[in-house]
């Protein structure tokens, strides 16, 4: 993460690992999905072929690589880490595709939460229902809405793309993909977000996240789930300054692992789309049975 700056406020060093790329919507540590991640990628692949046994084999043989894009910071080896689980790889994006989804328009498109979701007590945070996932039915002149199905076969019987695993929610827009896509590693930008949020306060933290491409609503969830995490995760940040995201064992150091607990639940009942239900690799690496094998295939993105 770098050396910290001399005289540099103590909650302002806390926010170098409070920001971390995936932290928001976690759930699960490196080396065990959590009750919520444990169905991802059985819950979409509900409607399993003769050909999904094959790549569960497959899955079986790769022992306990985990599925991740590596940076500098994440702690681990392409041997330990890699895009690709089974017969499942991540798409690789163009930036033509990225701008494909950034030029959709989403109709009926979510409003940004009126207070803060970390404070109302009576929260729905339990997970989606097995099997359930969030679809994009395309409209006229590059429109696109976005709806709930109960199992992939559904959606895509009613003419629609499954973008992730779960409930829609407020990233699960095509612009939020794209940010996902294009930047697997968020730790600078959305840790600079959090340090001028704490200087400027929410609405700034919520306005640098949108010039980084979030959607308003995204990046309002986003911006509560960085207070969050430095409320409750305080001390135990404090002490991982310099660590990587990793532990050589695989597992999350733990200050990610305490924002994975505390804040991740929150976050994904109201976020929607993860990397991880999005089949999207990041700096942090995942087992691959909480990954969901979302293709986002060429169709997905005609217009």
């Amino acid at each position: 993460m770098g050396k910290p700056a001399p005289r540099q406020p103590v909650a302002a060093l806390a926010l170098l690992l409070f920001a971390l790329p995936g932290c928001a919507g976690g759930g699960t540590t490196g080396s065990g999905a959590s009750d919520a991640d444990a169905n991802t990628a059985a819950d979409v692949t509900a409607d399993a072929t003769a050909s999904d046994a094959a790549c569960a084999a497959i899955d079986a043989d790769a022992g306990a690589r985990l599925f991740g894009a590596p940076s500098g910071n994440t702690g681990l080896s392409a041997e330990q880490c890699g895009p690709s689980c089974g017969c499942f790889s991540a798409r690789t994006w163009s930036p033509a595709e990225l701008d494909a989804l950034r030029a959709r328009v989403l109709d009926d498109a979510p409003s940004a939460p009126a207070v803060d979701p970390y404070a109302v007590a009576t929260l729905d945070v339990a997970p989606a229902p097995a099997g359930s996932v969030c679809a994009v039915l395309p409209g006229a002149d590059g429109h696109y809405r976005l709806q709930g199905y109960a199992s992939a076969s559904q959606a895509e019987a009613a003419g629609g793309f499954v973008t992730h695993a779960g409930r829609c929610g407020l990233c699960s827009s095509l612009a939020d993909l794209a940010v996902y896509a294009g930047s697997p590693d968020l730790t600078a930008p959305v840790r600079n977000c959090g340090l001028q949020g704490m200087a400027e306060g929410h609405g700034s933290n919520v306005a640098c996240l949108e010039k980084l491409g979030f959607s308003p609503p995204c990046a309002a969830i986003w911006a509560y789930n960085t207070t969050h995490t430095r409320t409750v995760c305080l001390q135990t940040c404090l002490a991982e300054l310099k660590s990587k995201h990793h532990l050589p064992d695989g597992s999350l150091n733990p200050c990610i692992a305490c924002d994975e607990e505390q804040s991740g639940p929150v976050f994904k009942a109201v976020a929607g789309r993860t990397r991880r239900n999005s089949g999207l690799p990041s700096g942090l690496c995942r087992p691959c049975e909480s990954v969901a094998p979302i293709a986002h295939d060429d169709a997905f993105l005609d217009p």
